[in-house]
């Protein structure tokens, strides 16, 4: 601010009022609703057209909620320093997002197993109830990151009422803004602003003769998700809300130089992290080649390949302005809080994967909860730490050497030791022990031959399991359906385990028997993936059965046993 040199100085010699110094903070005018709203009389007509109405219902459905809208947030900034920081920020963010998002339910098709009649009459609600979420987008943020004071001090409280509503309450005519710090992003409490901007005879229209606008709605709103179903309010919003971030970042001009990162990608990064989770096989956790590893010191990615799948997800969903390279994706997530690096400030880490035979390059997550917000349950972790490298396998007897290994006795050994005839000859072991290395050990005779091999029978009785040869195999035909084949075939690998408390199916002498716990873990709908498999024609019964497995009666299907090559033969289990 400059001083105007024509100005006279007053009398008691002091500068001219329109400067201060220090300088003081001149707040915020307390306008009307119509000049707030006259401000984007261009943008306005713009969404009229969009919609198709007449002015007449245009005032009468639309201008009432911009209204409630601007009347809730004012002249309000959305962030402190970055996107929409100036005054008035908030309410043109949210006329952009809604109209972009409005603009993209031309190209979707809403409730599209009702007939034709249903999607007329439903048709006009999903196309409001997609403008309504663009526009309370980022609602949230007078609940969770602003302060607004009068000059006395006095806060608005934003649970309570609208912003102007309180500004005329208390004949205020500038308020003043405090920004909270280190506020969290939480989209959910745009839920308690949504009362204040849309009416609830609104609500109640467009929940009529329907029962999913309204929850959809909710769920864009909030930022949750929407079990077995795709929400596509959700997309068309995330789409439009990046789209207009992009464009004003690129339009900042002063901005330039100093790009902040971590803002507004974050959420649609830990957003795609989720969803890979959920829905990728390759993503379950300490599973073979998984991208996710959690052990005793936290959860790790494998990178760069757990960004090549956030990167590819993105692009899918065409967010403009996703980054590309995995450095500036791993700079967000850093930056955002997402991950953390090591004390020295590397942001990767190496861990060693039991299935792995080399280290791999990871980041960590600065809590395994980021991505299972929204679970019931979290994986369980590897009893062991993932930093820590793998102690080395002692080294075994080489076929040519010369010593006996500890854990297979040799013939002579073996021969005294199960032989009825030599118990009172025991003494005599170790001095066979001491046959000299260029010798051969003696040849038994029939008899002894005959209580060896008898003896060998009776130790391969003994209840225990021992793994195959050659690892399992799931042999399924092409038409099942990936998902299963994936969880099938991880059910399968446990088989090759040496005990049995780790297997996941039992293997039994009409298939193997696959608990219904076993398919839910490995984010399988059990009846789904029922209906999957006897389409395949890959079941023994085409009905759940019950059977002891591991101590406990569960309920499980039975997998045919042409299906598995190399099944191995358990020892305990039966059917009831």
């Amino acid at each position: 601010m400059s001083v105007d040199s024509t100005s006279p100085p007053s009398g008691n010699g002091a500068h001219s009022p329109a400067f201060r110094y220090p300088s003081v903070d001149p707040g915020i005018p307390a306008l009307e609703i119509d000049a707030l709203l006259d401000a984007h009389h261009e943008l306005i007509d713009r969404i009229k057209l969009c919609f198709g109405m007449d002015r007449a219902d245009f005032e009468q459905s639309v201008r009432p909620l911009l209204r409630r809208y601007a009347g809730f947030v004012h002249l309000l900034p959305c962030t402190a320093d970055n996107y929409f920081n100036a005054p008035g920020g908030l309410l043109r963010i949210g006329l952009e997002t809604a109209f972009y998002a409005l603009q993209g339910t031309d190209a979707h098709i809403f409730s599209g197993r009702a007939t034709i009649t249903e999607r007329r009459n439903l048709e006009p609600r999903w196309r409001q109830a997609t403008f309504i979420a663009g526009l309370c987008c980022e609602v949230h943020r007078p609940l969770s990151h602003l302060i607004v004071t009068d000059e006395a001090g006095n806060e608005w409280s934003p649970y309570l009422g609208p912003l102007t509503d309180w500004l005329k309450a208390h004949h205020v005519a500038r308020y003043f803004l405090k920004w909270r710090p280190n506020a969290l992003e939480s989209r959910s409490l745009g839920l308690f602003a949504l009362p204040h901007v849309v009416a609830a005879e609104v609500l109640q229209d467009l929940a009529s003769g329907n029962t999913q606008i309204v929850p959809h709605l909710l769920a864009t709103i909030a930022g949750l998700p929407i079990y077995r179903d795709h929400n596509v309010l959700e997309t068309l919003v995330r789409r439009a809300l990046a789209l207009v971030i992009d464009r004003f970042l690129l339009a900042s001009a002063e901005r330039y130089g100093k790009p902040q990162l971590g803002s507004h990608l974050e959420r649609y990064l830990v957003d795609a992290l989720r969803r890979l989770v959920t829905a990728n096989a390759s993503w379950t956790p300490n599973a073979d080649k998984s991208r996710v590893w959690h052990g005793t010191d936290g959860m790790f990615l494998v990178w760069p390949s757990a960004a090549d799948d956030v990167r590819k997800l993105l692009e899918a969903d065409q967010l403009p302005g996703i980054p590309k390279a995995p450095e500036t994706i791993l700079e967000v997530l850093l930056t955002a809080g997402v991950l953390c690096a090591q004390e020295g400030g590397k942001a990767t880490w190496l861990i060693h994967p039991p299935t792995s035979k080399s280290p791999l390059e990871a980041v960590k997550l600065s809590a395994p909860g980021i991505l299972y917000a929204e679970s019931d349950k979290m994986p369980e972790s590897l009893p062991a730490s993932l930093l820590t490298p793998p102690r080395p396998a002692e080294p075994s007897t080489a076929p040519g050497s010369t010593e006996a290994s500890p854990n297979v006795p040799s013939p002579a050994r073996r021969r005294i030791r199960t032989a009825p005839s030599d118990t009172a000859e025991a003494p005599a072991e170790p001095q066979s022990a001491q046959l000299p290395l260029s010798a051969a050990p003696p040849s038994p005779s029939p008899d002894e031959a005959g209580d060896t091999t008898s003896n060998a029978a009776q130790t391969t009785a003994q209840p225990t399991a021992e793994p195959p040869s050659s690892p399992p195999k799931l042999l399924a035909p092409l038409r099942l359906p990936l998902t299963v084949r994936d969880a099938l075939q991880d059910i399968v690998a446990t088989l090759g385990g040496a005990e049995e408390g780790w297997w996941a199916a039992l293997p039994a002498e009409d298939g193997l028997f696959i608990p219904l716990a076993s398919l839910a873990t490995r984010k399988l709908t059990p009846p789904a993936a029922i209906r999957a498999m006897n389409e395949a024609g890959m079941l023994a019964a085409p009905v759940p059965l019950t059977r002891a497995f591991q101590g406990q009666e569960v309920v499980g299907i039975l997998l045919a046993a042409r299906h598995v090559q190399g099944m191995p033969q358990a020892a305990t289990g039966g059917e009831h």
